[in-house]
């Protein structure tokens, strides 16, 4: 990355999950954003948690609680910027009246992982859920002036979703023809700095794994997108070739109070374990593995897996654990479709296989764990390279060089930006100049026809 002048702007991130010793996904990118940005701008960053100063590390760590604005309007108040999770927009809506510069970070499909996530539900509820969720979506819509996502595939996805907003209009378009400077690209990043020298984590520590064994990794949690299901099956044949072969599920658990109720396959995955006979004998589930002990435990692993099913989340998703296998040169089994399974066939990283396809996964496994681990380093540190967190950041950075309004925010008066109300203002004029116009055709056919019937009396009577 060709560094970037520090600027004064200051930013403050809002992170809408928990950032400490136990980070998921969304945590770790705002922890790692705000590590990166933090040597070119005054960063704090904003947590919905007791905030762990020993993370901190050239920037500011602060906590909020998440709906509640009183607590987060001070850290406003003292910053230029505002970058947060599109889910944050409609938990503070307040946000949008801060006179503050605002960048909404979409990299997770709300509404694709909603809908995979509710299908269970009883169809009323399942039906106001839904309108609910696209209220709230509204909101980040209209609010930004800048957003960010994943990958170009998400980009695509959020051009659509802000021209069906009414943010796709003449000013947005005069001020940049390519629209980078209202939706650019942020992707999910892995460290630039080097791993920590290895340490027992999981081998000889977890009851029912040696020093010795050959694992296999699946790093994330069981969500119900995923396919746990079909690796577990792998692995269930796979040992019976290798007894030394143990797949191992560290985090099972979210570990955020908030995420508590997300559905999960956990019950289905520790049954069909059970059912197989390989229940803590070739596969293993953890809780959530701390933040800390991760490095260690990526470098314990042979083989990792990210299975998934065809869907919509699918098709938008970013699999922020990949990312860290390729930090780690962790060779990688991948079902195809997703745009990290497209990282792994651009980099040559691991095999991709079909959705479900066990046999391929066994396969796939079976090739993967007797090559050399020194056979994919080249291809594994062009990628390093290549895919940090300093890199990704860029577009933030560049914003923060230079905060601007989004161009129909200012562009007279606001005349562009797309408002709720004066929408509904304008459809009610709309079916009103119809009614108008209706009505005065109805009353000139009517004098025409009067015309004609005149006309043909008075033209017998002559």
């Amino acid at each position: 990355m060709t560094p970037l002048d520090t600027t004064v702007a200051r930013l403050l991130i809002i992170s809408h999950d928990i950032v400490g010793s136990a980070m998921a996904g969304p945590g770790i990118r705002y922890y790692q954003l705000a590590r990166v940005l933090a040597p070119h701008t005054p960063v704090t960053l904003a947590v919905p948690n007791r905030p762990d100063l020993t993370l901190a590390q050239g920037f500011d760590i602060v906590g909020y609680r998440r709906r509640d604005y009183a607590t987060l309007a001070p850290h406003v108040a003292n910053t230029d910027i505002c970058f947060f999770a599109s889910d944050v927009a409609d938990e503070l809506p307040q946000l949008a009246e801060s006179g503050r510069y605002l960048v909404v970070d979409g990299y997770d499909p709300l509404m694709a992982e909603w809908l995979a996530l509710s299908h269970r539900l009883p169809a009323e509820q399942r039906r106001r859920e839904w309108q609910r969720r696209m209220v709230e979506l509204a909101r980040q819509y209209r609010m930004g002036d800048f957003f960010v996502c994943a990958s170009e595939r998400q980009r695509d996805w959020w051009l659509g979703q802000l021209e069906a907003s009414g943010r796709l209009n003449p000013a947005t378009m005069d001020a940049d023809p390519s629209l980078r400077n209202l939706v650019d690209v942020v992707p999910y990043g892995l460290p630039d700095t080097p791993l920590p020298p290895p340490r027992p984590v999981i081998k000889g520590v977890w009851p029912g794994i040696d020093e010795h064994d050959r694992l296999l990794l699946w790093g994330g949690g069981l969500w119900p997108w995923l396919d746990p299901l079909s690796a577990i099956r792998a692995t269930a044949a796979l040992s019976k070739e290798l007894p030394g072969v143990k797949l191992v599920f560290p985090g099972t658990r979210h570990p955020s109070p908030d995420m508590a109720a997300m559905p999960t396959l956990n019950a289905e995955a520790k049954a069909l374990a059970a059912e197989l006979g390989v229940m803590d004998r070739h596969v293993f589930f953890g809780d959530w593995v701390d933040y800390s002990d991760w490095p260690a435990v990526l470098q314990e692993c042979d083989v990792a897996l990210t299975l998934h099913h065809a869907a919509l989340e699918t098709r938008l998703a970013f699999r922020s654990r990949v990312l860290e296998y390729i930090w780690a040169g962790l060779p990688t089994v991948a079902t195809v479709g997703d745009t990290t399974s497209d990282l792994i066939r651009a980099y040559g990283l691991g095999e991709l296989v079909a959705e479900g396809d066990v046999a391929a996964i066994l396969a796939a496994l079976r090739r993967l764990l007797s090559e050399p681990r020194s056979q994919r380093t080249a291809v594994f540190d062009c990628a390093r390279s290549e895919l940090t967190w300093s890199r990704a950041a860029v577009p933030i950075l560049r914003f923060c060089r230079a905060p601007y309004r989004a161009a129909d925010k200012v562009a007279e008066n606001g005349l562009y930006l797309y408002d709720e109300a004066a929408s509904l203002r304008q459809e009610r004029d709309t079916w009103r100049l119809l009614a108008q116009a209706y009505s005065r055709g109805r009353v000139i056919r009517a004098l025409n026809w009067v015309e004609l019937k005149r006309r043909a009396w008075f033209g017998r009577a002559v």
